[in-house]
C-alpha cells in the first residue's frame, strides 16, 4: 500500500512540475510574441536616433508601451575598460530563466554611446539591482547615441541569430 501511496504522490509531483514549466515556456512564448512586435515597428527608423540624446529614443519605447526592465553596460570592444554600450532587457530574471532553459531567444536592445559611459554607472546600478529607473533613465537621458541594434528579433525559437 505504501508503494502504490508513494508512486503517485511521486506521479502527480512529476505531473505539477511539467505542468508548471509548461506553462512558464507558454507565459514566456506570449511574451516574446507580445514584445517584439512592438519593437519591430522602431526597427526601420531606429537610424532617426543617431547623433540624438537618449531620452529621444527612451520616449519612443515608452510611446510603445514598452518597458524596460533590466540593464547592463558593456565596453564597446572586448577587452576593454571603457563603457560605451547599454543593454536593455524587458523582463525579469525569472523569464530570462525559461527562455535559457528552453533555448528561446531573449529580446534586447544594445545602444552604442558616442561618448564613455561614466564609470559612476557601476555604482548606480548596483545599488538598483540592474533594475531600470528613473534615476538611471536620467543618467543615460543626455547621452547621444551613436548606434542601436535590436537582439534576439527573429522568432523565439528561430535558430536566426541575425540582429537588427
Amino acid at each position: 500500500m505504501k508503494s502504490i501511496l508513494l508512486k503517485i504522490l511521486l506521479t502527480i509531483s512529476l505531473f505539477f512540475i511539467y505542468n508548471c514549466k509548461a506553462q512558464t515556456a507558454t507565459q514566456y512564448i506570449t511574451f516574446y510574441n507580445e514584445l517584439v512586435p512592438k519593437l519591430n515597428t522602431i526597427i526601420p527608423n531606429k537610424t532617426q536616433f543617431y547623433g540624438q540624446n537618449f531620452s529621444n529614443f527612451s520616449n519612443e519605447l515608452m510611446n510603445k508601451n514598452i518597458d524596460i526592465v533590466l540593464l547592463n553596460y558593456e565596453p564597446k570592444m572586448d577587452p576593454g575598460s571603457k563603457y560605451y554600450v547599454l543593454r536593455l532587457y524587458f523582463s525579469n530574471m525569472r523569464m530570462w530563466s525559461v527562455a535559457s532553459e528552453n533555448s528561446f531567444r531573449y529580446p534586447s536592445i544594445s545602444v552604442t554611446f558616442q561618448n564613455e559611459i561614466p564609470k559612476q554607472i557601476e555604482d548606480i546600478a548596483k545599488q538598483n539591482n540592474m533594475q531600470w529607473n528613473n534615476t538611471i533613465q536620467q543618467f543615460f537621458a543626455n547621452m547621444k547615441i551613436e548606434k542601436i541594434t535590436f537582439i534576439g528579433m527573429n522568432g523565439y525559437n528561430s535558430p536566426d541569430r541575425t540582429v537588427k
